[in-house]
């Protein structure tokens, strides 16, 4: 098993889970490189991509276990052919035998981009870090079971607000991303719930690094 690490940036967010799945299926055909498929009437190739994005959520961290009917140590050479198939805004950074099982992964270092059109008023910040820093933030997070109320303080170990512009503040966070996982858009449900004054015109996530529990980079 090998694992290969990639980006997934401008228009390319708005590709679904589903479908990356089968673009990189697609990209590794085309490269001339046979992935692995199970035994049995409805056998599947053996790729997997570990914590699925949201539509529209942009990331630099992107992990895909693969592998290959024959195994191959030119991973400079796989990395530069499956680039070569796949579409813009999905490219693959680096290609290394299987690294930490994925269980192992535990914290993600988002940005949670809010913007304003007008702009918004000198008391948004200090508003913003009062409402991350308090005891209690619940939420609805929609689950398999249906919607459930969920209190996301517990699961955000740092968070910072960042002022980037006049119309723009970032929340340069590190959350939990596994058992449990905090998805980064119920920041912004925070804000609608608790300050739905400041509730923003827009807003844009991203995946900047992955971590284990002690904070070291995962790959």
């Amino acid at each position: 098993m090998a694992r290969l690490l990639f980006e997934k940036r401008g228009n390319a967010v708005w590709i679904s889970h589903l479908d990356l799945m089968r673009l990189f299926q697609r990209a590794f055909k085309r490269a001339g490189l046979n992935l692995k498929h199970s035994q049995g009437f409805n056998p599947r190739p053996s790729v997997s991509i570990a914590l699925p994005l949201s539509v529209g959520v942009e990331s630099v961290c992107e992990l895909l276990d693969f592998e290959l009917e024959e195994y191959s140590a030119d991973h400079e050479g796989i990395c530069k052919k499956l680039n070569e198939a796949l579409v813009a805004g999905v490219r693959v950074l680096k290609v290394y035998d299987s690294g930490r099982k994925i269980k192992d992964l535990a914290l993600m270092h988002c940005h949670v981009k809010l913007e304003y059109d007008r702009g918004y008023d000198v008391n948004l910040l200090g508003a913003l870090n009062s409402l991350f820093r308090g005891s209690s933030v619940v939420v609805e997070k929609k689950g398999k079971n249906g919607i459930v109320q969920q209190d996301i303080i517990p699961m955000i170990r740092k968070l910072d607000v960042i002022a980037l512009d006049a119309n723009t503040v970032c929340l340069d966070a590190v959350i939990c991303c596994q058992n449990p996982s905090l998805n980064p858009a119920q920041l912004v449900a925070a804000v609608q719930a608790y300050l739905p004054q400041y509730t923003p015109d827009h807003s844009v996530c991203s995946r900047l690094e992955i971590f284990d529990t002690n904070e070291t980079i995962f790959r």
